[in-house]
């Protein structure tokens, strides 16, 4: 059956206008940090981003409420836009300054050579992209060097991605097609948990408890010793994972062992799923193990860290055992969680400074993430767990008659061998489509770069990339080439929207061009 485009038309628009009022919300911190110079491109861009959207929405009035399949589609060309139409704010600012068209009180700075970036769409796009879609791999070399304006576009759309533009959408604007379709569209954006029997109310409840969890962060900054600023959008995107910073240096700019310790915190409680927050606000605190996701989130960051640790001892790569390990849980925790932090260099690029062996064990962590249902990427430790599960399920339905009734036990979930047998063929399909557009955005960045880029660092980024991280061994910055920014640009869409809207859009777009026959 063929998707209906008026559905998506109609829902994608209502995304894009929801999208747009967060560039009006710019408009205040320009003026209130008294650049003025940044207004008009947010307002421009504001007013295209509402223009845009409404049309849509306008243009197919009406239309049926979304089938899952209209829902999949319109997950994929959401985000693919937004990550464009959200470069808008970049490019513009940028233009500003290069032009310098306004009056002296508008405080229009010196053109620098990190601003300067933007003035090229492709840049602004990738910016963009990697902060709807939590990446945090930026082109920004410099980043004390933007404006505040462009801090806080960045911080901000983070913020949103986090948690999802179409659960944004859901919680302010009232669309047509009662609940079912609201819910409809939050599972496109690889989510299924209700904290409540209604879907809207869910995402209120998501948004209070995302709300409440920034305000934290922001305050255990704060007391670490940062600055106000700084703890701002730093809370931000530690609880989106996401993993913007205002600095080059990010969270290690402050060479402080408080200040990373008490980053850890805030990207473990990013990795933690909505619900199990909800009851645990509520008081049940016994979910923070007895939680399958949860305890798993706690075992793996130890063993992960401990492991690195134990490979950067070796290594002789820090002075002391506590500065190892420090690092170690850190840039782990950072990885798994797909935050993308950094506290110490991994990489140089072409030059070497992690071991084979710890990029690798890093990029193992980005690639399982954490929780399904909290703010991160990566397959899911729910998703892993039933990988491996179901695998070893499987390999003893050999040694079982024919005639034995099996169940599959994952967590408190006893599953019958028809739903074990399902969702272990998902979770195996989404593992090799991951693992295949992985591949090929290996193949292209080595194809792309200097044969001097240790195979590792490449492996690293592209991973960083789709498992929404933002994390670099030195390879992404503002002299990549276009074919490699572009490539990067696509793993982190494919990524954020966990392979399968991606298929169905192509296959939607392959059916109606008849290329099936």
């Amino acid at each position: 059956m063929m998707v209906d485009t008026r559905t998506v038309g109609r829902d994608v628009g209502r995304i894009v206008q929801a999208i747009s009022l967060m560039a009006v919300a710019s408009v205040v911190v320009a003026t209130v940090n008294g650049e003025f110079y940044a207004v008009p491109a947010f307002v421009v861009s504001a007013i295209i981003l509402a223009g845009i959207g409404t049309g849509l929405v306008w243009r197919y009035r009406g239309a049926d409420p979304p089938e899952k399949r209209e829902a999949m589609v319109t997950a994929a060309t959401a985000w693919a836009l937004i990550g464009v139409l959200g470069g808008l704010p970049f490019l513009l600012i940028a233009w500003t300054i290069q032009i310098d068209p306004l009056p002296v009180w508008a405080n229009t700075p010196p053109m620098d050579e990190t601003t300067a970036v933007f003035l090229n769409p492709l840049d602004a796009v990738f910016e963009s992209m990697s902060g709807f879609t939590g990446t945090g791999l930026t082109v920004a070399a410099v980043e004390e060097k933007l404006p505040r304006s462009l801090h806080w576009w960045r911080s901000f759309i983070e913020w949103v991605g986090g948690v999802g533009v179409i659960v944004l959408t859901v919680a302010i604007l009232r669309r047509g097609g009662g609940s079912s379709g609201s819910y409809t569209l939050y599972e496109s954006e690889a989510r299924s948990e209700k904290i409540h029997p209604s879907i809207v109310t869910t995402v209120r409840e998501i948004w209070k408890i995302f709300v409440g969890l920034t305000v934290g962060s922001i305050v255990l900054f704060l007391l670490a010793g940062m600055p106000l600023w700084d703890a701002i959008n730093h809370g931000m995107t530690g609880i989106a994972t996401g993993g913007f910073s205002v600095h080059a240096e990010s969270i290690g700019y402050y060479d402080s062992p408080l200040v990373e310790y008490a980053t850890v915190p805030v990207m473990v409680a990013g990795s933690i799923a909505f619900p199990v927050h909800y009851l645990i606000f509520k008081g049940e605190l016994r979910n923070l193990y007895a939680d399958l996701q949860t305890r798993w989130v706690f075992i793996w960051f130890t063993l992960g860290s401990l492991a690195l640790t134990g490979i950067l001892y070796t290594n002789g790569q820090y002075e002391t055992l506590e500065e190892t390990f420090r690092i170690s849980l850190f840039q782990f925790v950072s990885a798994t969680s797909n935050t993308g932090f950094g506290s110490a260099a991994i990489g140089g690029g072409t030059e070497q400074v992690w071991s084979a062996g710890a990029t690798l064990l890093a990029c193992v962590g980005m690639l399982t993430g954490a929780a399904a249902g909290s703010t991160v990427s990566g397959l899911k430790l729910v998703r892993v767990i039933t990988l491996v599960k179901g695998t070893v399920w499987q390999i003893r339905d050999v040694f079982h008659p024919q005639t034995a009734i099996r169940y599959l036990q994952i967590g408190e979930r006893r599953l019958s061998e028809d739903q074990a047998q399902r969702e272990y063929t998902e979770a195996t399909v989404v593992f090799v489509l991951w693992i295949t557009f992985l591949a090929i955005g290996v193949a292209v960045l080595l194809h792309a770069l200097s044969p001097a880029h240790p195979l590792e660092y490449v492996i690293f980024d592209v991973m960083s990339a789709q498992s929404n991280v933002g994390l670099s061994s030195g390879i992404t910055g503002p002299e990549m080439p276009d074919t490699a920014k572009g490539m990067l640009i696509l793993n982190m869409w494919v990524g954020r929207l966990e392979i399968i809207p991606v298929a169905v859009l192509l296959g939607s777009g392959l059916q109606r061009l008849n290329l099936y026959r």
